[in-house]
């Protein structure tokens, strides 16, 4: 069974006097196309807004809902890491600086921070902690997996308008067959991350030029 989010977390911060608390996560590591997006999210209480789960276990229509309302209540900051960036260094120090620039952009900084995942961003303004798993287990990061996987996505529709014929719109990017199939007719894009193996294996055949918007 599927371990429910709770305010365990926050609450032991809180305890601490530091407050307010930040949930931070990201979406979009694994893609061959478009940026990381990460999201920072500061609830107002654990019972603010009913529902809340780790986004991947959550229908589009029931993450979009969450979003908006989540937006409406809680303090939120989002942070972006375009493909160019993730080139230059790699995905995972891109995925950190999304996260702190997440951080920055919320309206109010945070006293503590709780991070799905392994690491800290860098150069964060507060303590905090990394879960493994927190978007499961912590409602504040449960809503930031929320909210940055609603932000990319929609990006994502955006960019498909630009580049058609790869399915953005419903793959988002990630290595999908139709993704795969559609680089090997069209070729790569500005979009598309050149170090990952799909894509730099391509360039290094020779294939099309990348593309350019229209």
């Amino acid at each position: 069974m599927a371990p429910v989010p709770d305010f365990a977390r926050e609450a032991r911060w809180l305890a601490c006097g530091l407050s307010p608390v930040a949930g931070i996560d990201e979406v979009g590591r694994g893609p061959l196309a478009g940026p990381v997006v990460a999201a920072a999210v500061i609830l107002p209480g654990p019972a603010a807004i009913a529902g809340l789960a780790d986004s991947k276990r959550l229908s589009a229509a029931r993450r979009s809902r969450l979003a908006a309302r989540i937006r409406a209540t809680a303090l939120v900051g989002v942070g972006w890491a375009e493909a160019g960036e993730i080139d230059a260094t790699d995905i995972r120090r891109a995925s950190l600086a999304a996260m702190a620039r997440a951080v920055a952009a919320l309206p109010l900084a945070p006293a503590a921070v709780i991070v799905d995942g392994r690491d800290l961003p860098p150069g964060l303004p507060c303590p905090g902690e990394a879960v493994v798993g927190g978007d499961a287990r912590c409602l504040s990061v449960a809503a930031a997996s929320i909210v940055a996987k609603v932000a990319r996505d929609a990006r994502m529709v955006a960019l498909a308008q630009q580049f058609p014929g790869y399915g953005w719109e419903r793959n988002a990017g990630y290595p999908t067959p139709e993704h795969l199939a559609a680089l090997g007719r069209h070729g790569v894009t500005a979009e598309h991350r050149q170090s990952f193996r799909p894509v730099h294996n391509m360039l290094w055949q020779g294939p099309r030029r990348p593309q350019t918007s229209p």
